[in-house]
């Protein structure tokens, strides 16, 4: 098949042109389709002003929120399963109150498979360990606070 680019070429003006993404051109048995990606539109806009909440229903909306992360948590820095010991059965690494030096294992995460140790970035006593044992993580939850 003999392909006339002159007519490639002025379909790709004419999609250009009009801001389209697709032009089809049948001739016999002959047919051309030209597409081209569209540009992910870029639209800066104010934000809108946000409506003031009825007084009576701000608490609610409060007391449904989840409770913020403890700026001094340790995140976990990866997606996985948390186990606070380090076999089924066995004494948990840490425990509430427990004092801690910095490179502690605190917990391990399992990952695809391999186990990692999270450890105390800093000393200090163990505040709240806000994940439970087994239980999936996300990357950047909060696992524990040091105090």
């Amino acid at each position: 098949m003999r392909v006339d680019t002159a007519l490639v070429k002025e379909l790709a003006e004419l999609l250009s042109a009009n801001e389209l993404t697709e032009i089809e051109v049948e001739d016999g048995d002959r047919k051309i389709k030209v597409k081209r990606e569209g540009a992910p539109v870029m639209a800066y806009a104010p934000a809108p002003a946000a409506a003031p909440a009825p007084a009576a229903a701000a608490p609610a909306a409060a007391a449904e929120a989840p409770a913020a992360a403890p700026v001094d948590a340790v995140k976990s820095p990866m997606v996985g399963t948390v186990y606070l010991s380090p076999e089924p059965g066995a004494k948990p690494f840490i425990a509430p109150g427990q004092s801690v030096k910095a490179g502690d294992t605190l917990l391990i995460i399992e990952a695809m498979k391999v186990m990692n140790p999270i450890t105390a970035p800093k000393a200090g006593k163990i505040g709240q360990i806000l994940i439970g044992d087994a239980q999936p993580v996300e990357f950047d939850q909060p696992l524990v606070v040091i105090e």
